[in-house]
């Protein structure tokens, strides 16, 4: 899917327009209160993407709703824009998920996920992400991802 045409950056006018949370989650490694995030229950089918950087991250077609508390993905809809690092914060250690372009902190990925797809958990903050609705995917510049968002 690499061809999309938009550029994906991290632009420093998109991140002082962050409101004081999306700061504090993708800048700061911060998280939300579980069951807060404005995602959790959506079921609506599009795209999720970065909200610093724009690029997109993951499908509705790869969400769950997995008890955890946050939403919650089998898979990133580009695998290349999801970078995975260590992350042995407190007391424990799991592995962060951030945006390759935009550098936000978007959440952790856990083994725990539904076998038959993977086995992965991709648990995300609300705040790092901005939903694209499917309608409006080829106006915004995806396109390419419109068969990705929905279960066929």
């Amino acid at each position: 899917m690499s061809e999309n045409p938009v550029k994906f950056e991290r632009r420093p006018e998109v991140i002082e327009a962050l409101t004081p949370e999306q700061y504090r989650i993708t800048q700061e490694n911060g998280t939300e209160r579980p069951g807060t995030g404005e995602y959790l229950g959506n079921k609506a089918v599009g795209l999720y993407v970065d909200v610093v950087s724009g690029e997109p991250l993951f499908a509705s077609a790869a969400k769950y709703e997995s008890g955890c508390g946050w939403p919650s993905f089998v898979k990133p809809v580009e695998p290349e824009n999801v970078v995975e690092l260590r992350d042995v914060s407190h007391g424990m250690v799991r592995t962060e998920v951030r945006s390759r372009h935009g550098d936000s902190h978007l959440g952790h990925v856990f083994p725990d996920g539904p076998a038959d797809r993977g086995g992965l958990r991709y648990c995300i903050n609300s705040a790092a992400l901005r939903f694209i609705p499917k309608e409006e995917m080829e106006a915004e510049g995806f396109g390419a991802y419109l068969s990705q968002v929905e279960d066929i």
